[in-house]
């Protein structure tokens, strides 16, 4: 066994092989993983032919050294798959991948059982291996590793649902296929006869039980988030540990998939932390995830590359065929899923339609690579394992990733650019023309400028600008292509352009936390589910998804029925606190959005297409207003302290941001930057703690404001508080239905409420009383009455209007006149 200086002497040279190997990939136009393979499965075979053949001690001691470096395929497993898994899941939108679930689901887990079943079937068709022992060859081969494909789809322009399609599988078909492997691993050492049931029994248990336990760790890393004060270090050091702990707890402890455990959890904190982190914190600890993929990914690209010659040892041409029999199968499967399964679950609206260009790039690209070449080690280093069946799996497995590598991945490219996918839409052609016109002329004017406040010679100032204006010349012939778009068309752009801004400025917010995180969370989904809705359905789902922000959710309206039922009020002051919030940011961020949309968006789209989108925006300031100020009416102290809160946190952004500037102008020390610092976040620990929201529903409070109860003695009025229950309605809230029996009356304390009288609507305000009549009268509710803004009722159950008539003559006297008031306005109304 190798010492430790040796092992880490040989893994630094390796790491200065993969930096060298970077440019030489670019150079020739090749993915990283096919040039990482070819240069591994090379000193592979040199250091095997050196070891067997060498004369040279040196070359022989260090050839020795590199087939000896201590990592087993556990070792693979262990140290860079979750590291892999993890970082691939954190860089997944999963909002955005929701879109596509279905042919992701397709793809990850139908896939892998319908390769997994087709392989396995077709070796043991092929060869004189066990059934078993040829589905575990599928379940190991049906992993495909996204990092080459991806590579050339973003270096080629390729679409973005392409690129989210493949990130989605080959995240979510590794955990499927690994599952897969370890049910059939388990099979093929008990000598267990195949059984369905079973099977299928442990793949559920491994796979939900590594789903749960990977979302609850996740949901407990991200709760520590804010605890840890924005500090990056602490963040970073929190999210290296996370996956490593669900990793080896659920295998080893819990005995469900650690591998699914760690891509949920990715997923999770992938979703929660990118809005509960600053930006700067979040791109810190992305850029770092990155780079440890990338190192952990390419040495396992290497090291498991190396190990090819031994795996390969005494392959024959029975063995060549049955890799062709692994590449035919697994292409067959894999059309089987994208040309028939796909399309039948468009069919049924399970999915959006994907095109056969798409289909057949996916077909082809379905790259195999490292985490097959552990598996595949990990059956020849286990001892209880037939030599006959170790050599199988090795050489069929490895063969076919040297398959996928070397003709898939330097075939892909010009297969993308003969199915025409790199192209842009004639759409994204004219926006093109006109950015790039819009970006080129704003280059030229500002070079001008500076060439004339340097006082640099007019001539080589026009030998610079010559090839800017030439371009932009050759663009203005492309200008109409612009006005050839339908305005429909331009308006979607417009309104995308607009939710991206959106979205920019709630995080802008949100950093500087001028509002909470929880608020910007919600805004953000809110967001999301815009811009989904907006290219679906253009300026309809624009409009009906920025309604649903204003209105009343399934939290509010849970909080609220608990209130009303069950007089539990603090989930609901909640809800209208943040409904405080939510309703000033979308003020404001509207307003900053019209400023975009008249000064860039009217620039690229035009003055009509502007002017719009302008009023689009209007519309929907109109509707925020109106629900801000219908809270601000009912609680306008609340209402002046969020909004100071406010300005104060922006305040203290502001302040920050100048003593930054200070720093970096070297103008104040880090000892009194430090100081300083110290004393601004002590401010802005202060102004995080959102203010209680009282809801003013104390009951004694409400009846004695009420102008009929408060002339009455204290004594008397304890006793109408006994009767009388508080209640607070919300705008648009249906009080009374026509034709229901009545069971309570309604003193309105503050607010307003109209009825739906045959006469006319009738309004109602603070000291007005209705749901009297159905009572006196017993009769069925007479008249509609709703909620027109936040209201403070008193609401009388029917025995207990009984009592307060009997002992209070005044009362009654008082109700009866308004009764029969309101009976002769029926009765002269013909109802």
């Amino acid at each position: 066994m190798l010492a430790l200086a040796d092992t880490i002497l040989i893994i630094a040279g390796l790491l200065v092989v993969v930096s060298v190997l970077q440019p030489l990939a670019r150079r020739f136009g090749l993915p990283n993983a096919v040039v990482l393979a070819f240069v591994g499965v090379l000193i592979g075979f040199a250091a095997t032919a050196l070891v067997q053949f060498g004369r040279t001690p040196g070359l022989d001691t260090m050839a020795e050294m590199v087939l000896g470096v201590p990592i087993t395929s556990a070792g693979f497993i262990h140290i860079f798959l979750p590291v892999l898994l993890f970082q691939a899941a954190l860089d997944v939108d999963v909002r955005r991948m929701m879109d596509d679930a279905a042919p992701i689901f397709a793809l990850a887990v139908l896939a892998v059982v319908v390769s997994t079943g087709v392989i396995g079937v077709s070796l043991w068709w092929a060869s004189d291996v066990s059934i078993v022992a040829c589905l575990l060859v599928g379940a190991i081969v049906a992993t495909t590793d996204p990092a080459a494909v991806v590579a050339i789809f973003r270096e080629l322009g390729a679409p973005s649902r392409l690129t989210r399609l493949v990130e989605g599988e080959s995240l979510l078909n590794d955990a499927t296929a690994i599952v897969l492997y370890t049910v059939l691993l388990a099979m093929l050492l008990t000598g267990a006869e195949p059984s369905l049931t079973d099977a299928t029994r442990m793949f559920l248990v491994s796979l939900l039980g590594g789903a749960a336990a990977g979302f609850v760790g996740a949901r407990l890393a991200t709760a520590v988030l804010p605890y840890m004060r924005g500090s990056q270090a602490a963040e970073l050091t929190l999210s290296i540990g996370v996956p490593y702990l669900l990793f080896i707890v659920c295998e080893r402890y819990l005995e469900v998939s650690g591998v699914v455990a760690v891509v949920v959890a990715g997923l999770v904190v992938g979703a929660v932390a990118r809005n509960r982190m600053a930006p700067a914190s979040w791109a810190f600890l992305s850029r770092i995830w990155e780079q440890l993929a990338f190192l952990a990914g390419s040495l396992v690209f290497i090291l498991a590359a190396i190990v090819v010659p031994h795996l390969l040892l005494g392959v024959s041409l029975v063995d060549v065929m049955l890799v062709g029999v692994v590449v035919v199968a697994a292409l067959a499967a894999r059309a089987i899923v994208l040309f028939a399964v796909m399309p039948a679950m468009a069919l049924v609206r399970l999915g959006e339609r994907i095109s056969g260009p798409y289909k057949f790039v996916i077909l082809w690209g379905g790259l195999r690579g490292a985490v097959t070449l552990a598996l595949a080690m990990s059956i020849t280093e286990n001892s209880l394992i037939s030599p006959d069946v170790q050599r199988f799996v090795a050489i069929v497995a490895t063969g076919f990733v040297l398959f996928s590598l070397l003709v898939g991945g330097t075939t892909l490219r010009p297969l993308i650019r003969l199915m025409r996918i790199d192209r842009l839409s004639p759409i994204d052609q004219a926006m093109r023309a006109q950015i790039l016109s819009l970006a080129l002329d704003s280059v030229r004017e500002t070079v001008e400028e500076t060439a004339k406040r340097y006082n640099i010679d007019p001539k080589p100032a026009r030998d610079a600008l010559r090839p800017y204006r030439r371009h932009v010349e050759d663009l203005a012939g492309t200008g109409t292509a612009l006005e050839a778009i339908p305005d429909r068309d331009r308006i979607t752009i417009g309104l995308i352009a607009l939710v991206n801004r959106e979205r920019d400025v709630i995080a802008e917010h949100g950093a500087g936390r001028a509002i909470s995180l929880a608020i910007m969370e919600r805004l953000l989904a809110n967001t999301e589910r815009m811009a989904d809705a907006t290219r679906s359905d253009g300026r309809l789902g624009y409009t009906h998804a920025a309604q649903a922000r204003l209105g009343f959710g399934r939290r509010f309206r849970f909080a609220h029925l608990l209130h009303r039922r069950l007089m539990i009020e603090g989930p609901l002051e909640h809800c209208i606190a943040d409904r405080f919030e939510v309703l000033m940011v979308t003020r404001i961020v509207l307003e900053e959005l019209d400023r975009f949309a008249r000064s860039k968006l009217k620039r690229v789209l035009g003055v009509r297409v502007a002017d719009l989108l302008s009023e689009i925006l209007a519309q929907r300031t109109e509707a925020a207003v109106s629900a801000l100020d219908a809270l601000r009416l009912q609680y306008p102290e609340y209402a002046q302290t969020i909004e100071q809160r406010f300005l104060g946190q922006l305040a203290v952004r502001l302040e920050s941001a100048e003593y930054n500037a200070l720093r970096d102008e070297a103008l104040i020390g880090p000892e009194l930057y430090g100081d300083l610092k110290r004393e601004l976040q002590a401010v802005h620990a202060a102004l995080e703690r959102r203010p209680r929201l009282d809801l003013g529903l104390d009951t004694a409070t409400l009846v004695d404001k009420f102008p009929m109860f408060s002339a009455l003695e204290e004594a008397e009025r304890r006793k109408i508080r006994a009767l009388l229950r508080p209640r607070l309605a919300v705008p648009g809230e249906r009080l009374i239905t026509k034709g229901e029996r009545g069971t309570s009356a309604y003193f309105i304390s503050s607010g307003a409420a109209e009825v739906a009288a045959p006469q006319g609507k009738i309004r109602l305000g603070r000291g007005d009383f209705f749901g009297e009549m159905a009572l006196i009268m017993n009769q069925p509710r007479q008249a509609d009455v709703v909620a027109l803004g936040y209201c403070q009722l008193l609401v009388l159950e029917e025995s207990a209007f009984r009592r307060l008539l009997d002992t209070n003559p005044a009362i009654k006297a008082h109700m009866d006149t308004v009764a029969h008031k309101r009976q002769r306005m029926n009765v002269a109304n013909g109802t």
